[in-house]
């Protein structure tokens, strides 16, 4: 029994120990940087599922208010700090791609924020805000995207991370008390 119970728990310490070094490996894999990003979109695109499921107005409306939020403070700390610090590093035409992308998602928030969740083509557009972003995410993350490139330049993606991070901080509390409710 005893012999049973050593075996059961150097098993037990195997599986705790695993799972940390995978973890680990993939820290050192993504630096701040991307992680933040990517943490990012992972969250929006789980918002954009979960306002699907909804039916209520009043539940639809605050669901699109905090993706807009997300969505500006994101698209500014990627076009403030991201985007030029990655100049040189990224082909010059992602970059580019990437900006316009940016600019049609903040024109289509605009014209949403101007409408009504019982308006006349809401939901659909924010349907297709969704299919935006999750287009422009996979242009970001794919092998051979933005991110990818990112890693393999020389710039410091950790301390570059840690800007982005005050940098957000900074936007949520000056944007998110202005947003209605």
């Amino acid at each position: 029994m005893a012999t049973a119970a050593k075996s059961s728990s150097t098993k037990a310490k195997s599986a705790k120990t695993a799972k940390p070094r995978r973890t680990r490996r993939t820290g050192r894999r993504d630096p701040l940087a991307i992680t933040l990003l990517k943490k990012d979109h992972r969250e929006v695109e789980g918002w954009f599922d979960e306002y699907e499921q909804l039916e209520a107005d009043a539940e639809k409306l605050a669901l699109f208010n905090k993706i807009a939020l997300a969505l500006k403070v994101h698209t500014l700390i990627e076009e403030e700090i991201f985007y030029p610090e990655e100049r040189g590093e990224v082909e010059d035409d992602m970059l580019d791609e990437a900006y316009v992308e940016h600019d049609g998602a903040k024109k289509l928030i605009a014209e949403i924020e101007a409408m009504k969740p019982s308006d006349d083509y809401y939901d659909a557009k924010v349907k297709v805000l969704g299919e935006y972003i999750k287009h422009h995410v996979k242009e970001e993350e794919q092998p051979g995207g933005i991110f990818a490139q990112a890693k393999k330049g020389d710039e410091d993606l950790e301390a570059m991370g840690e800007r982005l991070k005050a940098r957000k901080e900074e936007l949520m509390a000056e944007m998110g008390g202005k947003q209605p409710n």
